[in-house]
């Protein structure tokens, strides 16, 4: 069973790779930002497969990625090896190695510090060829003008040792790699170039002000919005890269809406990103390693809750939202306030079920909170404690039978014995609640995600059912709080929650679903939009879109409730059933189906650039709705039945959210009047 299992076909020409150079230039190559260093990772493998020893990555040489996640060797390419020699001739440093990911692609880093002297002549040449001024004081555009300097320079001196082959593509990553293809065609370098865009500038500023952005794309003056918040120059930097680009692609069709009014060109191709399954897919292991990491997550709530530890943990779900600290881009706003309804409901209801939600996102902090630490420690103390008794009390027994008696369990503990379990039990008792979060924040009373949670009063009462910890620092199987890598992590929760207002694509639901976790995410996120086209019925999949194109934020608030609500909802048998089918989709997320669309941008530029050499024109990608998921059938009574009563427990705790509303509990929306 392959992994493009009842995918389509799709026929397309093959390039002649022998006779091609095909460089991939990125400020993330080899150097983690965000995540375009996921995309570029996880497709070497595909394209090193592809192109073999003529795909080069370039990217910017910092020493203390280099030491750990790259071999220095020799470039083999002779012409590579001269372009090599003559900067580093001139001046500049040069480096050549193995990106040891998989598929080990050639890399060429650029030290920016060792060619800053050139600055000044290149600002100068760049203003030459764009008539785009570069203030001294950016120092992110001014890197991104060495750079991209360094970068055509390059490709200048490798094009120039080849007279008819090979021929050379470049393929350019978001407006820090743009001066470099800028510089290609005002130089009318012999070069394919592609350039794609992951999220437009001005559109992560716009949506992160609370600005109604898809709804008034046709609306902004871009070059006024731009110039208010001082990124005028970056603007006109990553729309120059657009028009220049033989090819302009974007990772999404909701991205490349918005590029086509901001940056003012449509998109050739979409090209949605994926993941190399193979790392993240364990088959028919997955439930088992849910299983056991979600047994290491119980023991930190053990610790963290301690004292307050009323709640079973076998009835408690576990929620998380990870990504970049973007209050409202990443949605987060929005869960909060969804989260304060849900634990209305689940109290009103008296249910059993408890939520422990976790919010991973990093932000400045000074250190662990002591109170944390401090459960963690009770935790191990008391887990040592009902160990030595637990021995004493085995060799006892064990004794006992030896000699043919049943012993008097009354007396098989003796004072000794209660007296520890008694200290045990009496250094569990806490004052006050346990934290919301487990670092201390530098700068607490503005942080946005604390000061919600202050005013939804969320504060992990034992009334509450909602429990909430904000984790702000990337998770790491060396910490001594939460000792889990994040893919650990994610395998041990039960729902990711990530309903992002600008996301161009958004890998952490990706990822979510490869490891067969269910998920929630937006019609306003590349991957939300790319499961509805290609899934009839997404939520029996496990992958639950919120509205918030076309519904006010209140009435998407109340639809993220109704979904976790539902979840809650939800017996224990469901939930595998759920999971099973969520993990059936990794097969869309695959490179070597996603992988075609790259491929095809790859035959558009060159057929653009060297139409005499490359007549052909490739055959678009295949419409992605010719291919769709089926609906899924009710598998067994227990969800036939579940779906019969949905109507009904819809309309009750609608009901119950409006009489929420009306009454003083505490609680008064931002989001306005819950109308439903």
């Amino acid at each position: 069973m392959t992994s493009l299992n009842g995918l389509p076909l799709w026929e397309d020409e093959d390039l002649p790779v022998e006779d091609l150079l095909f460089f991939e230039v990125s400020w993330e190559v080899t150097n983690k930002v965000g995540g375009i260093y996921t995309v570029i990772q996880t497709k070497a493998r595909i394209t090193a497969d592809e192109w073999g020893e003529n795909y080069f990555l370039m990217g910017p040489y910092f020493e203390h990625n280099v030491k750990t996640q790259v071999e220095i060797c020799e470039p083999l390419n002779p012409a590579i090896k001269k372009a090599v020699e003559t900067m580093k001739g001139q001046g500049c440093q040069v480096f050549f190695g193995r990106w040891l990911i998989e598929g080990s692609p050639y890399v060429v880093l650029f030290d920016i510090a060792s060619a800053a002297w050139n600055l000044d002549r290149w600002k100068g040449e760049f203003w030459d060829a764009s008539n785009i001024g570069i203030p001294f004081q950016d120092r992110e555009a001014n890197d991104a003008v060495i750079f991209g300097s360094l970068t055509a320079w390059f490709l200048k001196e490798i094009s120039s040792q080849i007279d008819d082959k090979p021929n050379i593509i470049a393929h350019f990553h978001e407006w820090q790699a743009g001066v470099g293809i800028i510089l290609t065609r005002f130089r009318k370098l012999p070069v394919a170039t592609i350039f794609t865009t992951h999220a437009t500038l001005l559109g992560r500023y716009l949506c992160a002000a609370n600005i109604d952005f898809y709804n008034n794309l046709d609306q902004f003056d871009i070059d006024k919005e731009a110039g208010e918040r001082q990124i005028y120059h970056r603007y006109c930097m990553e729309r120059a890269s657009v028009h220049c680009a033989h090819v302009f692609t974007t990772v999404s069709q909701i991205t490349a809406t918005e590029a086509e009014h901001v940056l003012k060109r449509s998109a050739d191709v979409v090209t949605p990103n994926g993941l190399n399954i193979k790392k993240f897919s364990a088959t028919h292991e997955f439930q088992n390693l849910h299983i056991m990491y979600k047994a290491r997550i119980q023991e930190f709530i053990r610790g963290h809750f301690y004292g307050h530890l009323d709640f079973s943990l076998e009835k408690t779900l576990f929620f998380f939202i990870a990504g970049r600290y973007e209050f409202s881009n990443k949605g987060a706003d929005i869960f909060l306030e969804a989260l304060s309804r849900l634990n209305f409901l689940l109290r009103v209801h008296k249910s059993d079920t408890t939520v422990v939600v976790f919010f991973i996102m990093p932000a400045k902090t000074n250190n662990f909170n002591v109170e944390t630490l401090k459960g963690q420690a009770v935790r191990k103390q008391l887990w040592d404690t009902a160990q030595s008794v637990k021995e004493k009390f085995g060799k006892k027994l064990y004794d006992a039978l030896l000699r043919g008696e049943i012993p008097d369990l009354n007396k098989i503990l003796d004072r000794d014995d209660i007296t520890i379990m008694k200290r045990a039990i009496f250094a569990t008792q806490r004052q006050t609640l346990p934290p919301v979060t487990t670092h201390n924040m530098l700068d607490d009373s503005n942080d946005p995600i604390l000061n919600t949670i202050r005013r939804i009063g969320l504060f992990n009462n034992r009334t509450d059912r909602v429990k909430v910890i904000l984790h702000p620092e990337f998770l790491s199987s060396a910490s001594p709080l939460l000792p889990m890598d994040y893919e650990e992590f994610v395998r041990g929760c039960h729902l990711g929650v990530f309903p992002s207002y600008y996301e161009p694509w958004g890998y952490t639901p990706a990822e979510c679903t490869v490891m067969g976790i269910p998920s929630v995410t937006t019609n306003l996120s590349g991957f939300g939009c790319f499961m509805q086209e290609h899934v009839a019925d997404p939520a029996a999949y496990g992958i639950y879109i919120v509205d918030r194109r076309f519904r006010s934020p209140d009435e998407s608030c109340n639809q993220l409730t109704q979904f976790l609500y539902g979840f809650c909802q939800q017996s224990r048998r469901q939930r595998i059933i759920q999971r099973n089918r969520t993990e059936r989709l990794s097969d869309l997320l695959d490179w070597r189906y996603l992988g075609r669309y790259y491929m095809h941008a790859r035959h558009l530029a060159l057929s653009r650039a060297f139409p005499e050499k490359f007549e052909m024109e490739p055959s678009a990608p295949p419409k992605t709705e010719g291919f769709r998921l089926v609906r899924l059938q009710i598998e067994d009574s227990a969800m036939r039945k579940e779906s019969k009563s949905y109507s009904f427990r819809t309309q009750e705790w609608k009901g119950e959210l409006e009489y929420y509303d009306h009454t003083d509990c505490g609680f008064k929306s931002d989001l306005g009047r819950m109308l439903m």
